[in-house]
């Protein structure tokens, strides 16, 4: 039995690298990874890619959804507090007027909305793209240096499903890279 604590023992890796030199190699490489069936996959470039998220099979909708829910949660909590203060907690008879009059809440309902729905998308970016991010194993490939100047990167997990560390590294290389490395964990 492994001891869990053993310091020396040996991590799995945590996927293999390509390295490419251009953007259309990178897409292309990405639609292929894609139709093989590859689902834990990612890709590092200098640059924004169009179409490099819909090559890689990730989709955009959650991000969305938590900008509505925290716009609605927002524009609700902003409507309840006012409507509490001027129903229920400190009433006030102005003009005969009725105590619960939606129409004065309006601007305060839709700045808290705004409020709500940006706040939600600065914070729930950061939260899906697992940010701050001080360390990433793919660091430690020596030639990842470049995906900050000009090269493009394709990593494929090893907790994908379909992951073979033979099988896998020969399917990247059958795509051309300049090279395929084991990431260490």
């Amino acid at each position: 039995m492994s001891d869990p604590w053993d310091q020396n023992a040996a991590l799995p890796p945590f996927g293999l690298l390509a390295e490419f030199k251009t953007v259309d190699e990178l897409v292309d490489a990405a639609n292929k990874v894609k139709t093989e069936g590859y689902k834990q996959t990612d890709a590092y470039s200098p640059y924004p890619v169009e179409g490099l998220t819909d090559a890689l099979g990730h989709s955009l909708w959650l991000l969305p959804l938590v900008v509505l829910g925290g716009g609605l949660a927002g524009g609700l909590g902003g409507y309840m507090l006012q409507w509490f203060t001027s129903v229920y907690s400190y009433p006030l008879i102005v003009a005969d007027r009725p105590f619960h009059s939606w129409p004065a809440f309006f601007p305060v309902t839709f700045e808290c909305t705004i409020l709500g729905a940006s706040l939600s998308a600065v914070f729930g970016m950061f939260a899906l793209n697992r940010l701050p991010m001080p360390y990433h194993p793919v660091f430690n490939v020596e030639s990842f240096d470049k995906a900050s100047r000009d090269r493009f990167f394709l990593c494929i997990r090893s907790i994908d499903p379909k992951y073979d560390a033979v099988e896998t590294r020969k399917f990247l290389e059958s795509l051309g890279p300049c090279e395929v490395q084991e990431v260490p964990e």
